[in-house]
This record gives structure tokens, C-alpha cells and sequence, in this order.
């Protein structure tokens, strides 16, 4: 053999030898892995974890969770401009190769030796789904050869819009969102279907780097990872020339606050997830339950509004405290200084009250950091809250000076005035009363300051709010509306009460003398009312008030009872003034209608008991049609007056309470179709000020609610049972023209009614 020809086939030999070595070892690894790779049946048999989501009964959410926040979406449903936008991005050629791009593999080490180092890589979708469900995140020739067999295996057993539904609902996108549909709501706040071509591309760009190219951190970064997008998208023809020019030009509105949610319900989101996990504790947070709840929307915000209003207009009326904090400011040498951040840590905003540094304060102006940069100016009307604190005679320790924490609230863009957090709490329940469905549930001033749910936890003295159950009680008795009992001061030694000798005294310290009971419950009597008891007997009366739900236990037998001196919460005086509302039926309050799987089966619903059936009879309808007369009159001619001359209705019915010393300030009332009571008061119970009564600082936030529910609602009345009679009042004063009786105790005639004064009453 020539040696020329020799040198030739030696190496080839050598070659050739060497290749076949390699095909028997690549096929001895396949033979020996392949087998063993993982079963596909995760991605066959696809169950993400999908968060737990509470919605309003008519269908908007309140609130989800869970670790992944996650929305499941079909291929079908995902908007193709999303699908070429995540194909630009990701992996052009998905429709044609096998798992593995080979050209996109050739192309990517090119250019990385070109480069000089590791600089591309050349990852499919189906290989990202390979290791997003089976691998690890660690860059070994091990690995990334488990991740090639796997892609293989997937392609082999999977379609391609199999693989692209798994990829588009498995993928992390930063924000803990787990899927595009989830980022899409996450980022944009919309669905998939309505992403412009400019957000998909955003949402595209993020699986390379969702922490590096986060539009919520890293807007920069995102932005030039979006324009590279655009340009693919442009290049590969998914879009034309003017579509790439106007997505460039779009502005995108990114969600800040990336835990908002559309409404404010958090303390219902609260109850319904505690619910939901007592009944399903293994997996609540990941099988994407649905919790309905029994809130509507515009009652919830009603609410919400509503109560904010109360306790800031509470607030105002006791003056401005001074400054919430004081922080050093000693190293701080710019108004821009990332510090100044870190030192607002720890005081959140709650909604608009943004707390803020002062940098300077004089008698006309405060300029203050807000976080994020934000350096406010506050002038004229915007400082006459806070202007006795800015004063150098105002306390050391309350003085607005720089390094002050305070709270500001914007009016509009350049408008800012001074505000505070206030210290009172207070709570709203509304319930549709013949079914007990809650409409509106507000547990407090702000969930995220305290979590102490005030409807449900907090055992307050319900005060004067109670007397009509004293009143149901003595109608039980024999009294009538017209019964005329003495407004006159009375006392008793401690043998009576058992402890200690007791005058007790009306509101306004007036007594009236005799009067029709009808006229002592507008005008919130005391003494009237602990006759009332007394002549009852307290026993009976403490049994009698089981009836609408109250526990006994919480309402000692003795007169105080007749003041409101027990305990309740908001949810049990809901359930009870339900009982006048439905014509004397006692219903179950409750707050989940129903919850569903990830499939929307059915998987609980409640079975709510409703007015009309005769089981549920708590009370007489005779009585409770009495009782609704009386309470209508509070709101047209007593201490609820203000309600109807408001609102301008007749069918509205309440009572006002302000317990001992001013600790506690309630109205409960209700229109046919709604139920609701509003208390404000301190967490560590203390006097809310004089003249802080249940129709000042209660009231307000009922009628706020009621303005809104009721407003297209005409007016509804109870009608009236067998065997009432109406016979002509006979009154001096501002009642009905005819006093209504059961018809076995009606008199032939009406005495007139003794004069009263018929000055506002205020309880």
C-alpha cells in the first residue's frame, strides 16, 4: 500500500473508530436513561397549583391565595398575537424541530465562539418544559442531557399544542405569577384576550430573566427587552412595519401595587378563606378553589366608603394629634436620598394616607418626602388641620419639625393637605334579611393596620340599640305602644341590685313625666325603659331576648339590662333587628354561598333558612309590626331623625345607642330589604367625647350606606298581620294619627297623650 495512501485511511480508521466508539456509548447511555426518565403522566394529567380565589356573589374578585398565583388557560384561548409574541421570544422554530433546534443550536455556538465564552443559549419550549417540571435549575452536562432525552420523550407523546399549553400556564413571570393569564392580570390588570400587542410583548420578554426584566422593578431593563421582542415579531412577519412602530410608541400603564385587588373586602376575604381551609385543609391553596361569597360589589364599596367617612369625620372633630413619628435625619444630605425610603419602612400607606418625612416646616408651608421620591409641598388650606402643631408653642413631642412622620392626603395632582391616622375603630354589617345573606362586611378601620375582625370578634355594650328587645319583650307582656309609663328619676338600694345602691339618669339629664311608650322609644327614655324591664320581670326578658339570638349568658337578669349594659357583636344585632325587618322570623346570617373546584363543581353551598317558613317563627308578626311602627318613628321624629330627613323615605326603621360614658356609639336599622348596623368606638374601650352619641358618630355611616343601596329602591313597607286594629292617636306630639293594638287588648278609645316636649332628642 502506498504510504500516501496509507497516511489517508489510518486516520480515517482512527475516525471512523472513534465515531462508532461514541454511537455504542450514546447508545448504551440511551438504552440505560431513557427507560428510566420520568413518567409523562404530570404533564398528561396537568394539575397546577391554582390559588384559592374569592369572589363576590355576582362574580368580581376580592382576593386570592396561595404561594403561585396562577389563571389555567387553553391553548384555544390564548389570543395569537400572544402565542407569536412568546415564539419570537422564545423559540421561533417550535412548530418544526423535534425538542431539539439543531440550527438553533449550531447558530447559538457560532456565536458564542465568536464571542470568546458562553454568551447564548439554545433552549426550546419543550426543553423549558422539561425542566420546569422535572429538572433542576443547575448547569451540568447532566443535566442538560436529562433535559434533551426528556424533550424527545415529551415530543413523542405530547402535540405541539400540547407542549405550547403547559409552557404558556407552567412558566414563571416574576411577581410570584406562574403562567401568562396570571402576569397578564398581574401586570396589566386585564385577560389575555385583551393584551395590546405591546403588553404581550412585555409578557414575552420575561422567561429569559423574570427577575432581571420585571417592568414593576426593573422598568429599563424590561423596556429594551420588549423592543427586542417587537423587532423579532417584525422580523419573523407577525406583525408589519406600522403595528411595530405603534407598539413602540404605546405607553404601557404597569400595576404597581402588585397585591391590589379590585375592592376593598378584606376582612370578608379573611372569613372566607379560614372557611374554605377548615372544610379543606390538604389543599385549599393549591386546587383552585372558587369561593362565592354573599357580598355585592357596590354594597361592599358602599360600605367601605362609608365607614372611611365616618371615622375620618369623627376624626377631624377631636383635632389634630401631631406628628405620627420621629426618624433621624442627621446623615441625610439629599432630599433624594435612597435612606429617606428605608426609614418609611415601617409606616405603611393605608390607601391615601401616605405617610410621609418632613424636610421643613414653617407657619406657611411643609415640604415632605413621600416614598418613592415624591417630595410634597403643603400650604393655605391644605396645613389648617395640623397648624397648632407647627406652632414652636406646641408639645416637643407632638411638633411638626423636620424629621416629623406624617400622614398627607393628595386632592388632586398638586394639592396636598395634612392628615393623621386615626386612633377610633368602627365596623359596618348589612344583611338582606329575609334570608340572612351578608351584603356588605367591614371588620374595620384598615385590615392591614389590624386584623381583629370588629363584626364578628369584638363583645361591646350594644347601649340604647337594645331597647327595642326590652320593648318586643313588654308587648309580649301585655303593653301597648300607647302605653303611658313614667319618664321620672328612680334609684334602687343594693338589696335590689345585689351590689351597690343605682340612680340611673336619661341621656340629657331631662325628665318628662308620663308618656306613651311609643314616644319614650323615639325619645330613648332610660327610665322608661327600666320600668319597662322591671314590669316585665328580667328573667323572662332575658329569656325572651334568645329569641332574635342573643346569649342569655352575655345579658345578666338585672335592670341594667334595659340600658344596653350586656355584650354583643355587630353580627348578632344584625341577626336580631332581621327579625323586625321580616315580620318576625329568626334567619342564619351567612357570608359563602357556595364554593367550586378548578372545574366549577360544586363542591358546598350553603342552604340559607328564609322568612316565611313558620319554623323559624321568632316573635308574634303582630309584634314585630308593632315594633317596626315604633322604630320608624325613631328615624321621622327621634334620635334617628336625621335618617329620614336625609335619605327623604318613611319605610326606614332603627334605633340609635350610645353606651355609659361614651365608649360606644351604635345604630342598627333597616329598610324592607336591608339590614344593617354601624358601631365606632377604641379597641381599648375609652370615652369617645361628649356629644359623641350614636346618631353623631354612628348614624352617618349607616346613611352613607343606605344612600347608595337604596337608591333607585322604592319604598316597602311590612304588611299589616291579622289582628291589628288602628284606632285614632289622640297624640300631642309628632306620632302616627292612629296608635295601632293587638285586637284582643285595643281599648274602645284612646286617652290623649300626655304633653311632652318635642325638642330633638339625642341619644
Amino acid at each position: 500500500m502506498p504510504t500516501a495512501l496509507r497516511w489517508l485511511i489510518y486516520p480515517l480508521v482512527v475516525i471512523l473508530g472513534l465515531a462508532a466508539m461514541v454511537v455504542a456509548m450514546v447508545i448504551i447511555v440511551l438504552s440505560l436513561t431513557y427507560p428510566n426518565l420520568p413518567s409523562l403522566e404530570i404533564l398528561t394529567d396537568y394539575r397546577p397549583k391554582i390559588p384559592l380565589r374569592v369572589f363576590t356573589a355576582d362574580g368580581h374578585l376580592l382576593g386570592e391565595f396561595g404561594e403561585e398565583r396562577r389563571a389555567v388557560v387553553s391553548i384555544q384561548d390564548v389570543p395569537a398575537i400572544m402565542k407569536q409574541a412568546i415564539l419570537a421570544a422564545e423559540d421561533e422554530r417550535f412548530y418544526q424541530h423535534g425538542g431539539i433546534d439543531t440550527l438553533g443550536v449550531l447558530r447559538a455556538v457560532y456565536t458564542n465562539l465568536l464571542s470568546g465564552g458562553k454568551r447564548q443559549g439554545a433552549s426550546t419550549i419543550t426543553q423549558q418544559v422539561a425542566k420546569n417540571f422535572f429538572l433542576s435549575s443547575e448547569k451540568t452536562y447532566t443535566r442538560k442531557l436529562y433535559e434533551a432525552l426528556l424533550a424527545f420523550k415529551i415530543e413523542n407523546n405530547l402535540s405541539k399544542d400540547q407542549i405550547f399549553e403547559l409552557y404558556i400556564n407552567q412558566i414563571f413571570l416574576g411577581q410570584r405569577a406562574y403562567g401568562f393569564a396570571a402576569a397578564a392580570h398581574i401586570y396589566f390588570g386585564k385577560p389575555l384576550a385583551d393584551l395590546t400587542i405591546a403588553e404581550a410583548a412585555m409578557l414575552a420578554g420575561l422567561p429569559k430573566a423574570p427577575s432581571a426584566y420585571n417592568p414593576v422593578v426593573n422598568p429599563k431593563r424590561a423596556r429594551i427587552r420588549q423592543q427586542y421582542v417587537l423587532r423579532r415579531m417584525n422580523e419573523l412577519g407577525y406583525i408589519n412595519d406600522q403595528q411595530y412602530k405603534a407598539a413602540l410608541e404605546q405607553a404601557l400603564v404597569i400595576r404597581r401595587d402588585v397585591n391590589e385587588t379590585p375592592m376593598h373586602a378584606e376582612f370578608v376575604t379573611e372569613m372566607a378563606r379560614q372557611m374554605t381551609v377548615e372544610r379543606f385543609p390538604e389543599d385549599a391553596y393549591t386546587r383552585g378553589l372558587r369561593v362565592y361569597t354573599t357580598i355585592l360589589r357596590d354594597d361592599q364599596e358602599a360600605a367601605y366608603q362609608s365607614v372611611r367617612r365616618g371615622v375620618f369625620d369623627y376624626d377631624r372633630r377631636h383635632g389634630y394629634r401631631g406628628a405620627e413619628a420621629y426618624v433621624d435625619l442627621g446623615e441625610i444630605n439629599s432630599e433624594q436620598d435612597e435612606t429617606l425610603d428605608e426609614l418609611l419602612a415601617d409606616f405603611p400607606d393605608s390607601e391615601d394616607l401616605h405617610p410621609a418625612i418632613v424636610l421643613q416646616a414653617d407657619s406657611k408651608k411643609v415640604r415632605a418626602y413621600r416614598r418613592g421620591g415624591d417630595i410634597v409641598t403643603v400650604s393655605g388650606d391644605g396645613l389648617k388641620f395640623a397648624a397648632r402643631m407647627i406652632d414652636d408653642k406646641a408639645p416637643p413631642n407632638k411638633r411638626l419639625r423636620r424629621g416629623a412622620v406624617i400622614r398627607v392626603q393628595s386632592e388632586d395632582k398638586s394639592n396636598w393637605r395634612i392628615v393623621q391616622m386615626p386612633e377610633v375603630e368602627a365596623a359596618f354589617l348589612a344583611a338582606d334579611p329575609h334570608d340572612g345573606a351578608i351584603r356588605a362586611l367591614v371588620g374595620g378601620f384598615d385590615f392591614n393596620r389590624s386584623k381583629f375582625n370588629h363584626v364578628t370578634q369584638a363583645w361591646r355594650q350594644p347601649g340604647s340599640s337594645f331597647k327595642p328587645f326590652i320593648y318586643s319583650a313588654a308587648l309580649e307582656r301585655g303593653f301597648t305602644p300607647a302605653s303611658v309609663i313614667n319618664d321620672e328619676p328612680i334609684s334602687f338600694p343594693a338589696t335590689v341590685t345585689g351590689s351597690q345602691a343605682w340612680e340611673p339618669k336619661n341621656y340629657d339629664g331631662k325628665y318628662e313625666g308620663p308618656m306613651r311608650m311609643r314616644t319614650a322609644l323615639a325619645k330613648s327614655k332610660n327610665m322608661v325603659s327600666i320600668r319597662l324591664l322591671q314590669a316585665s320581670g328580667v328573667h323572662f326578658v332575658q329569656d325572651y331576648i334568645t329569641r332574635f339570638g342573643f346569649q342569655a349568658s352575655r345579658h345578666p337578669p338585672y335592670l341594667t339590662m334595659a340600658l344596653g349594659a350586656g355584650s354583643v357583636t355587630l353580627w348578632e344585632m344584625v341577626t336580631a333587628y332581621a327579625v323586625f325587618a321580616n315580620g318576625g322570623y329568626r334567619v342564619r346570617p351567612y357570608i359563602v354561598r357556595e364554593i367550586q373546584d378548578e372545574k366549577k363543581q360544586v363542591l358546598a353551598r350553603a342552604e340559607p333558612l328564609t322568612a316565611g317558613d313558620e319554623s323559624l317563627r321568632a316573635i308574634d308578626p303582630r309584634n314585630a309590626f308593632l315594633m317596626d311602627s315604633m322604630l320608624r318613628d325613631v328615624t321621622i321624629y327621634g334620635t334617628a331623625a336625621r335618617a329620614s330627613a336625609t335619605l327623604k323615605r318613611k319605610d326606614l326603621a332603627g334605633k340609635t345607642g350610645t353606651t355609659n360614658e361614651h365608649v360606644d356609639a351604635w345604630f342598627c336599622g333597616y329598610q324592607q330589604t336591608v339590614v344593617g348596623c354601624s358601631w365606632i368606638g377604641f379597641d381599648q374601650p375609652r370615652n369617645l367625647g361628649n356629644g359623641e352619641t350614636g346618631g353623631t358618630a354612628a348614624l352617618p355611616t349607616w346613611i352613607g350606606y343606605m344612600a347608595r343601596v337604596l337608591k333607585d329602591a322604592p319604598e316597602a313597607f311590612l304588611p299589616t298581620p291579622e289582628g291589628i286594629v288602628a284606632i285614632d292617636s289622640q297624640t300631642s306630639g309628632k306620632g302616627p294619627a292612629q296608635e295601632l293594638f293587638y285586637k284582643e287588648n285595643a281599648p274602645s278609645e284612646l286617652e290623649p297623650e300626655p304633653p311632652v316636649d318635642n325638642s330633638k332628642p339625642e341619644d
